[in-house]
């Protein structure tokens, strides 16, 4: 059986500096926020608000100046991220150009891509999203089908993605896909897609239980993409989103997405909860405590230039679990019946990440999917 390290991450007296004034922000700035709106968490959209970050200096925080980057540490980039999911800030329309998106076009875009799209980036201009799963293969990005293929002067793209966030809102879409032949992981690449300016595609809105448009399943019908659009080299997809996946799954997004609840649940159960609230309450805050600790432990890894890929599948699988679980305590504990039209701000939190609560263990990579890559990766299969 293979070690799986997690290692604790470099001292940064700066992160504690840097919570404070993130901290005073927003109080500030989601003031006028119900509880119910800040459970949004990191799918609530506000490009205003991300443009304000973006003038804080708080996005790109840890990529090169020439890029409008801030070359700040992974860990003080660590501390405006939980800060803001723990305030419950609407940050969708920065947040995976941020993590992932931009990382990535740092480490193989090309030089006019790099400076073209990062700054926009680092101003909180441009929105990303994701184009990895498909119909009937889901988590498996392996068995995708979409195929882009080569033509006079770029790319011809026909295939289907699906539960792609924020795609009727996004400026991007990193696009991963088939380019050449062979196994699996064999001949694949990602695609820069200007969704603004690429005619032949549609997309169509996936309803979640709330009624909320969020997901999204993208249709290309011969879509023609020039060759500029080529991200990194063509055939090695599969090494370019496997690293992307470290920095989607490993964040404090991963298990904080019902901290809401839990800081509701605790108000509503006040100063002197019963024993059995308490026993509750102190396991929930350990397991946020033990997570914590992990994904800082990513983050101090990726700082240090490593692929923490193992790892951060185990962050999100047992972060997914407590914030599915948290809901669930909280409708033992309080005698209660959610509704979303509630004046109650516990009720309308509760009901609203129960109800979103399922998509928790499948966005990211569901967990059967991320479960054998534990597996694998400890040598247990």
């Amino acid at each position: 059986m293979v070690d799986l390290p997690f290692a604790p991450p470099p001292p940064c007296p700066e992160a504690e500096t840097l919570r404070q004034e993130v901290r005073t922000f927003l109080a500030e700035a989601l003031a006028d926020r119900t509880p119910a709106q800040r459970a949004e968490s990191w799918q609530g959209h506000d490009p205003e608000f991300s443009r304000k970050v973006g003038a804080k200096g708080w996005i790109a925080m840890t990529w090169p100046k020439q890029y409008g980057g801030h070359e700040r540490s992974a860990l003080e980039r660590y501390v405006v991220l939980e800060e803001m999911l723990a305030a419950g800030a609407p940050v969708s329309h920065h947040w995976i150009a941020d993590r992932q998106s931009g990382p990535l076009i740092l480490r193989v875009g090309t030089d006019e891509q790099k400076e073209t799209i990062l700054p926009r980036i680092a101003r909180g201009e441009a929105m990303f999203c994701i184009g990895m799963s498909e119909p009937d293969s889901g988590s498996d990005l392996a068995a995708t089908r979409t195929r882009a293929t080569r033509v006079q002067g770029g790319y011809v793209v026909n295939g289907t993605k699906v539960w792609t966030s924020g795609a009727h809102q996004a400026d991007y879409m990193i696009l991963f896909c088939r380019t050449g032949e062979g196994q699996r992981h064999e001949g694949t690449s990602q695609l820069l897609v200007d969704l603004r300016n690429t005619s032949g595609l549609s997309i169509r809105p996936i309803r979640a239980l709330t009624g909320e448009h969020h997901f999204n399943e993208v249709v290309f019908t011969d879509t023609f993409l020039p060759e500029t659009a080529l991200l990194g080299k063509e055939g090695d997809g599969w090494n370019q989103v496997t690293n992307e996946l470290a920095l989607e799954r490993s964040g404090p997004e991963r298990f904080l997405s019902s901290f809401l609840v839990l800081t509701e649940m605790m108000r509503v159960l006040g100063p002197e909860p019963g024993e059995r609230a308490a026993i509750a309450i102190g396991r929930l805050a350990a397991h946020i405590h033990a997570l914590r600790r992990m994904s800082r432990s990513v983050a101090g890894m990726l700082q240090a230039g490593e692929n923490p890929a193992l790892q951060a599948a185990l962050v999100k699988e047992l972060g997914n679990s407590l914030e599915q679980e948290i809901p669930e305590i909280a409708r033992l504990l309080v005698d209660c019946e959610p509704s979303l039209e509630s004046d109650d701000r516990f009720l309308a939190t509760l009901s609203l990440i129960t109800l979103h609560a399922p998509s928790f263990s499948l966005r990211g990579g569901t967990r059967e999917i991320l479960r054998g890559m534990i597996a694998r990766g400890l040598g247990l299969r």
